[in-house]
């Protein structure tokens, strides 16, 4: 898992990468909670992610946006977010130039800064948001959801209800030509705290059968 950074927009930014030798292997992008309240690309949620892609077989990054451990410049209410994840999505391609498929993983703040990112990069096959904050975030920009994805929220969330959610799945779920995937974990907080091992179980479930079903047009070697 060797370190790496990447020319972001304001400076460096500061990652861990895994590498699939596989010439064709896919591609998958992890995004960090929010900078301002501790959230940074060691997360135990965006760690549980970032694993459980490296064990479909992707070339998996993760990374800390700016302002965040080594990463250069400051907080910037997500618009400078968006734009470190796209450059780190660059990053990304330009060492896996034969990927065949490429995905978006985040938690939280992260699940919404992937969100817009998947607007703009039509090459992304599909996504999974933990925890999107649609309470503290317009989500409509997602009109349409241009890819399928799975959307995991606890039911005891304190800082993202789930009604909130729940309703942004009824509006996304309404879309022709995606599906979405929900799933609320029992007894969950916005950490997974205790329920980290039931999150595992729903990421490798879903990421099993989207694999091999080839709706998202990609295969683990």
């Amino acid at each position: 898992m060797p370190d790496v950074i990447i020319n972001g927009p304001e400076g460096r930014l500061e990652g861990r990468y895994h590498h699939n030798k596989s010439p064709n292997a896919p591609i998958a992008l992890m995004l960090q909670p929010h900078p301002q309240h501790g959230g940074t690309m060691n997360n135990k949620v965006v760690y549980t992610l970032y694993h459980a892609f490296v064990r479909q077989g992707f070339s998996v990054l993760r990374f800390n946006f700016r302002g965040v451990g080594r990463s250069q410049g400051v907080f910037d209410r997500g618009e400078g977010e968006l734009s470190d994840a796209a450059s780190s999505l660059d990053w990304l391609q330009s060492v896996n130039e034969n990927a065949s498929a490429c995905w978006i993983a985040g938690f939280s703040f992260g699940a919404w800064i992937g969100m817009q990112l998947l607007m703009r990069r039509p090459e992304i096959n599909g996504f999974i948001s933990v925890a999107p904050p649609a309470n503290m975030h317009d989500f409509t920009f997602l009109a349409p959801c241009p890819s399928s994805g799975l959307i995991l929220q606890g039911d005891q969330d304190e800082i993202v209800p789930e009604p909130s959610v729940a309703k942004l799945v009824d509006k996304l779920s309404s879309q022709r030509g995606i599906e979405i995937d929900y799933r609320v974990l029992a007894g969950a907080g916005h950490f997974f705290g205790e329920q980290m091992d039931e999150l595992n179980g729903h990421l490798d479930d879903y990421l099993n059968k989207a694999l091999k079903s080839g709706d998202q047009a990609a295969v683990a070697p």
